[in-house]
């Protein structure tokens, strides 16, 4: 082969391994400060670059991605604790974004900790997982990257259902098997119903029953029909966004005190404050109603800033 048809086969493979990017663009952080100096920090380190190979190198789906079209994410493990050798107790900050239309402009699709995550490591041990076999290996070291793993498949399918309703279907289902054989064992937590009110059992629940399908719509309306048309047509942008949140409302009062809405809101206030910035007062006092109600811890700062 001369090297002209070699240039060419190479350049045939990049463009082949770019258009079956990954769906990820994942990092990942391991804060250890609060850890004495009976272990080793460089433990940390490994841990750090092998959740962020596993996470961006690991094909999730079987859509095609482009390497721009890759999610950006962001995963914060800070130390705790030791619980025993190799066992660690932890706060597990996860973070997504994905980009607004004709705009520099990220918007969050997850901001979202964990104030209880426990795990085993042990330095270099393989970081896998199989969605076949959730239960695989030794609980502690499974729920390691089972929480990986549900967080990547709702990231992806948060990110579907932006760009289409309901698309993320199929990757929120993946994240309900991981729920349904989740990892049991001694400090293990998130994974059941009465872990609390606001764990990834809940997570998952709100996002796959279909009695909370408007949802979907909400996500899809907000992001697609909302953010992506500020720069074209910014009333219009401005009206559906708007109806995201009187969705937002009817949904809480039929169905009061999910984590969805929870979830959805959390760190929304200053996005919702710039968009309606330069509205009509019309409109500026209905986002102030709705927002104040769905978002009661910002209230305050609603009326103060939309006023």
């Amino acid at each position: 082969m001369n090297k002209k048809n070699s240039l060419f086969v190479l350049v045939i493979i990049f463009c082949s391994l770019q258009s079956r990017a990954q769906e990820l663009n994942a990092r990942v952080t391991v804060m250890s400060n609060k850890v004495g100096t009976s272990v080793d920090k460089k433990v940390f380190n490994t841990l750090q670059n092998q959740l962020t190979n596993f996470l961006n190198t690991r094909k999730w789906t079987n859509e095609t991605y482009r390497v721009n079209e890759k999610i950006e994410c962001s995963f914060i493990i800070s130390i705790e604790s030791v619980v025993e050798p190799n066992v660690y107790k932890a706060t597990l900050s996860i973070q997504a974004a994905r980009p607004v239309f004709n705009a520099s402009y990220k918007s969050a699709l997850i901001n979202f900790q964990e104030p209880d995550f426990q795990f085993k490591y042990v330095e270099f041990q393989p970081v896998e997982f199989n969605d076949s076999r959730v239960q695989g290996t030794e609980a502690s070291v499974g729920n390691l990257t089972a929480v990986f793993a549900f967080y990547a498949y709702t990231i992806i399918g948060m990110d579907n259902d932006s760009f289409s309703p309901k698309s993320g279907d199929v990757n929120f289902n993946k994240a309900l098997n991981i729920v349904t054989n989740a990892p049991e064992g001694k400090g293990i937590s998130g994974w059941r119903v009465f872990d609390g009110l606001r764990n990834r059992y809940w997570l998952n629940e709100n996002l796959t029953n279909s009695r909370y399908n408007i949802i979907h719509d909400v996500i899809y309306t907000y992001y697609r029909a909302g953010l992506d048309k500020l720069y074209d047509n910014e009333a219009e942008a401005r009206a559906n966004i708007l109806q995201a949140l009187v969705q937002l409302k009817a949904f809480n009062k039929e169905n009061p005190n999910t984590m969805i809405l929870q979830f959805f809101m959390q760190g929304r206030s200053q996005e919702l404050i710039g968009i309606f910035k330069n509205a009509m007062p019309p409109e500026k006092a209905r986002v102030i109603e709705i927002a104040s109600e769905i978002d009661i811890v910002n209230a305050a700062k609603y009326k103060q800033e939309l006023q």
